[in-house]
């Protein structure tokens, strides 16, 4: 086989394999192919097996392809895994390169229409993908017609979103016009448009967390408690995840140092089981808890 024209196939491949969906006469411009010998390429490919995608006028080889599969055997995910490294990606925040690399990667490799419609309906999933693209590529986006949960009023609502959160139902974001990081509820919106405008708040696109107790914010404050036996164990089967945080004492009781975003949460847990529960710290803390019992004194008694 002739190595300039060989030269020239693979690089047609590699063109056809990347995140982007490619026209004829980009191709033929960068290559400095003719339109004919392109056409001709990807009729091969397709013969030798390839999957060759095709929307409107522009081409994609699939990485499904079975080929790609073959060689890429041992480090294929199948589509159930590469939904479950989407969903974790996405519930994290990290400004890392690595971590941001990572979804830029994933994305690439597997066609976000299928990730996006996972589970969910037409409109939910044509949101999702929009604010997906949003997130990747740094883009302004607007939410148009999104019903207010405590208003119900109908707005459009210019925001920079750079998170997904509750399996991908939710979206947080900052919204330009409150200067404000907020969640959206991704089905709330009547549809979504990416606008040409790069984000220019990203210093202020705050991590958002989600605590043991199920209270969510962009702040951790440390708990620590002392759990008997009882509390430990119904904690646990609550919250499976909290035994690594868990510490055997020599008297049996559980020491667990805990982040939470809220006191409600772990105050509930704790009055609950107050004759179980004892708090170390902080005193933030057990001044809430006093707070509390005033309240419900008060309340009791009234």
């Amino acid at each position: 086989m002739d190595k300039e024209r060989f030269d020239r196939q693979l690089r047609l491949l590699v063109l056809l394999t990347q995140d982007r969906d490619t026209d004829i006469d980009s191709l033929s411009r960068e290559l400095q192919m003719s339109r004919r010998s392109i056409y001709r390429y990807i009729e091969t490919f397709r013969e030798l097996g390839f999957v060759v995608e095709k929307r409107g006028n522009r081409y994609r080889v699939a990485p499904s392809s079975p080929f790609f599969r073959r060689i890429t055997e041992r480090i294929h995910f199948t589509e159930d895994e590469a939904l479950t490294i989407n969903q974790v990606l996405n519930a994290v925040y990290d400004r890392s390169p690595q971590v941001r690399h990572l979804r830029q990667k994933l994305s690439s490799l597997y066609d976000f229409d299928v990730l996006a419609r996972h589970g969910v309906d037409e409109h939910i999933a044509r949101n999702l993908a929009a604010l997906y693209d949003a997130v990747k590529l740094e883009r302004v986006a607007v939410l148009r017609g999104y019903v207010s949960p405590s208003s119900g009023k109908v707005s459009d609502r210019m925001v920079e979103p750079y998170m997904f959160l509750s399996e991908n139902s939710e979206v947080r974001c900052y919204e330009l016009a409150t200067g404000m990081n907020k969640t959206f509820k991704i089905s709330r919106a009547e549809r979504v448009d990416l606008l040409d405008m790069l984000w220019s708040h990203k210093e202020a696109h705050l991590p958002f967390y989600t605590d043991m107790f199920g209270f969510s914010g962009e702040q951790l404050f440390p708990v620590r408690l002392v759990l008997g036996p009882l509390s430990a164990r119904l904690l646990i089967e609550e919250v499976p995840s909290a035994a690594s945080q868990l510490a055997l004492l020599d008297d049996g009781r559980y020491r667990l140092h805990a982040r939470v975003c809220s006191y409600k949460g772990v105050g509930r847990f704790v009055l609950g089981l107050c004759d179980d529960v004892e708090v170390e710290s902080p005193r933030d803390f057990k001044d809430y808890l006093r707070a509390r019992v005033r309240f419900l004194t008060q309340k009791i008694g009234a």
